[in-house]
């Protein structure tokens, strides 16, 4: 390898690991992944007793007032599955305001305490606000009504993000993560990585769709529906919750393409991956000319006439490899007789699509090597591959995980692969992701990251990195 350093061209001998470009996330919260590293997290309860301990545990201690925040809970994952409600959580923590995020992001479940917090109505478009046979609310809300809670009374302070987002962007550079596709922009997070000053990855920002003109970046995000794990995931065969309507959707298309900003749509359901599709059909002639690159964001279930349908508009199928292997239960469940054509990698890519790979972190974990060890082998346990026909090559997931993202962002001159005169963004691995077997791909070991010819990462095996 010969790398330009500040100076003279020199050698570095890598002893034999591997090189590759560096790991660009297509889909990543960056800053609600780094301060939820901090909160209580919910992950693996096998129980809603379990995640409840765990709640009365981070409560101990805690200052009269403070805000007890968490996620990663997910009724599908308790046995048996129970639905959450705020007289758990008030006997779990006796009047302490508690907000805990779904595992997906898309459901909010909230103590009594934190609902006394609400000054305003808890419904709003697009949302859910559950209740209970009094019409009470039951303490658990999904979708907009979610979002619009936890932005309004229940978000960290800028402070929290900014300590929490400096030790994200060390481990994310330990990960080998040279470049991401940030979806906070909700968030205004354009303004908190400014704030940290020189980043060692490259930041494609998202701005939602209703801030357009009013707020920096780079692409349009939207969404058409919710997601599998709260129920909301708006399919063909009925039910789910509608955020976005395909007419609305179209509009939005329309106004981004003035301002020459493409769009990345959340899209789970197979009818509202179908209307995210028309819409972007019945627009071509008005983002088509301009050549932006559009996206559908998770493209987790497809009606089978639908697959091609990505490549013959040209619409990149933005997909994260983790969620097939981490939702496979609850898609069985949810998605009973569906599944042949669920999480469908391999069929978007046999019929032309292009697919890029991110992690959609806190929801899964910002590790690129997991979710290219996802993609090959559809398993990340003891079981056999969950849908096996749809496995994509080492080639395919490595390319999803490093050239389409940099594609996507306009910059594949630049950077994505390593060639004279890219950008020198790249990873050291222990050894070669191409010629190890599939069942070692998990155990892969980040030696060193480098952006733009600078080293963001060095794990200490020698002078040689130096």
């Amino acid at each position: 390898m010969v790398s330009r350093l500040r100076g003279p061209v020199r050698e570095i001998d890598l002893g034999g690991a591997c090189v590759l470009p560096g790991f660009n996330d297509a889909h990543v919260h960056f800053p609600t992944w780094a301060v939820a590293q901090e909160q209580v997290r919910l992950e693996g309860a096998r129980t809603i007793s379990e995640a409840l301990e765990r709640v009365a545990a981070a409560a101990r201690g805690l200052p009269a007032g403070r805000w007890l925040r968490g996620f990663g809970w997910r009724t599908g994952d308790w046995d048996p599955p129970v639905e959450p409600d705020r007289a758990m959580l008030d006997r779990a923590a006796p009047d302490v305001p508690i907000a805990l995020m779904a595992r997906d992001y898309h459901s909010l479940w909230l103590s009594s305490a934190a609902l006394a917090a609400a000054d305003a109505s808890l419904a709003v478009p697009g949302g859910v606000v559950e209740v209970d046979e009094e019409g009470a609310p039951t303490g658990v809300l999904r979708e907009t009504a979610a979002w619009s809670f936890r932005d309004r009374w229940a978000s960290p302070s800028r402070d929290e993000y900014l300590d929490a987002m400096r030790t994200g962007l060390s481990v994310a550079a330990a990960r080998g993560v040279t470049a991401i596709h940030d979806k906070d922009g909700w968030l205004d997070s354009p303004s908190l990585f400014a704030a940290l000053g020189e980043l060692p990855l490259r930041v494609w920002q998202s701005v939602p769709h209703d801030r357009m003109g009013a707020q920096r970046g780079d692409y349009v995000k939207a969404f058409m529906d919710g997601t599998v794990g709260s129920a909301t995931a708006r399919l063909v065969s009925g039910g789910g919750v509608q955020i976005t309507s395909r007419p609305e959707f179209e509009e939005i298309i329309v106004r981004a393409a003035e301002r020459g900003l493409p769009v990345a749509v959340h899209a789970i359901g197979d009818l509202a991956n179908r209307e995210a599709l028309d819409a972007f059909a019945a627009t071509r002639s008005h983002w088509g000319p301009k050549r932006l690159r559009q996206r559908i964001e998770h493209a987790q279930l497809l009606a089978p006439e639908d697959v091609g349908r990505f490549a013959e508009l040209g619409v990149t199928a933005s997909v994260q490899f983790s969620h097939a292997t981490a939702d496979r239960d609850l898609a069985d469940t949810a998605w009973a007789g569906m599944t042949d054509r669920a999480y469908a990698y391999r069929a978007l890519l046999d019929a032309g699509a292009r697919l890029v790979n991110g992690s959609d972190a806190p929801v899964e974990e910002l590790d690129p090597l997991a979710g290219i060890a996802a993609g090959v082998l559809r398993t990340r346990d003891e079981r056999p591959a969950w849908h096996p026909e749809q496995r994509v090559t080492i080639g395919a997931a490595v390319h999803a995980s490093t050239v389409g993202p940099a594609w996507l962002a306009g910059d594949e001159a630049k950077r994505g692969r390593l060639a004279p005169g890219m950008l020198a963004d790249l990873v050291i691995l222990d050894r070669d992701p191409f010629t190890v077997a599939p069942e070692e791909l998990g155990s892969l070991r980040v030696l060193a990251t480098m952006k733009g010819g600078q080293w963001t990462y060095r794990s200490g095996v020698g002078s040689e990195y130096a």
